[in-house]
């Protein structure tokens, strides 16, 4: 079958709109129709060629969100007419990863994640998918195990954050670092990612929730997701700032902007004997994070988190119940929702920070 997409040819350059052929879905696949995709700051690092990691061309989006229209035979949690998300982390529920309750790297996932598979092609010439999924894309074709069965009662527009940001954010907050209640908490970078990370370490109950940010609006932008207190970095020193607001560093930290010195910064902003801190963002590529053997020895920790350590079929749904019980907001973090054919604006309105997180759909063209 045919579906319209919009593709990026080379690094740095606009994407365009091309009608790719799609292939029909294999007995453990589905066909989705997009509604709604988020744009994120990975795909921006894909299409700039900072963080690249699947080849040209390529159709980004990975925050998608739709309806499913078709199901193979072998398919058992999907069928037609369905609302769903997609997935760049896989669910196969069977391997020892996905049994262990420890992460959500399923080892299926890990054996195609340099190779993800594509179901596009372009004059018969192959393009790729960024994570596997390419939501940028009026309907996609994906294995039944990287899809999510949601309820029908959310907007797909606020749905498909899900997928991504919230999942990463709130994810990290409760599922990899741990935060506990009364606890203080540091948040280094508050765009899509980071905002989600004070809300979830909102639900954990934390005492105080910093935020450190560049951007002054964020301040005030950040207080409806659960921030206590804003840095802005260009008034000093943010870690020395931290210190003093703690008593010490922070009990919890979190790098979310994708920089080898943030990633330092936070882990000095940590308690000595207990801190931990936590890396969500994705630094260009061959960039490094230093530390020094004897801030480890002083009982800090370095916690890793890809989606926030959330298994996509089984935890991630329930996030949007956590939406319809008022306790996680989603409609202040989509400040922006444009059609398709204005996608390269909305990656511009990333660039620049005017934009929490921005949603783009085919229905508006």
């Amino acid at each position: 079958m045919k579906t319209e997409a919009m593709v990026c040819h080379m690094p740095g350059e606009a994407l365009k709109l091309e009608m790719l052929d799609l292939e029909e879905p294999g007995d453990d696949e589905v066909l989705i129709e997009i509604i709604a995709c988020g744009l994120c700051k990975t795909d921006l690092s894909q299409l700039e060629g900072k963080a690249a990691p699947y080849p040209f061309p390529v159709v980004v989006g990975h925050e998608g969100a739709g309806i499913v229209r078709a199901a193979g035979a072998a398919v058992r949690s999907l069928r037609c007419g369905d609302h769903a998300i997609t997935l760049g982390i896989g669910e196969c529920g069977q391997c020892r990863n996905c049994l262990s309750g420890k992460t959500n790297l399923c080892e299926l996932w890990l054996a195609e994640i340099m190779e993800q598979p594509t179901r596009f092609s372009l004059e018969g010439k192959r393009v790729s998918t960024y994570t596997g999924v390419g939501a940028l894309s009026r309907f996609v074709v994906m294995k039944e195990r990287s899809v999510a069965k949601i309820r029908p009662d959310v907007p797909l527009e606020l749905a498909c954050t899900i997928s991504c940001a919230v999942a990463t954010g709130v994810g990290a907050a409760l599922h990899t670092a741990h935060v506990e209640a009364g606890s203080s908490v540091a948040v280094f970078g508050l765009g899509g990612i980071g905002l989600n990370v004070v809300q979830g370490a909102r639900l954990a109950g934390a005492a105080r929730i910093i935020g450190i940010d560049s951007n002054p609006a964020r301040a005030r932008q950040a207080i409806p997701f659960g921030l206590t207190d804003f840095v802005d970095p260009a008034a000093g020193d943010p870690v020395a700032e931290i210190l003093r607001l703690t008593e010490g560093g922070a009990d919890y930290t979190f790098e979310c902007v994708g920089s080898g010195v943030l990633m330092q910064q936070a882990f000095a902003a940590s308690r000595a004997g207990c801190g931990c801190c936590t890396v969500l963002g994705v630094p260009p590529d061959g960039e490094v994070m230093e530390v020094t053997p004897f801030n480890l020895q002083m009982g800090r920790t370095i916690k890793g988190s890809f989606m926030g350590n959330i298994k996509g079929r089984s935890q991630l749904p329930g996030l949007l119940d956590l939406y319809v019980e008022g306790k996680l907001n989603l409609d202040d973090l989509v400040t922006h929702r444009l059609p398709m054919s204005r996608v390269n604006e909305g990656f511009e309105l990333m660039r620049t920070g005017e934009a929490l997180r921005v949603v783009v759909s085919f229905q508006g063209d």
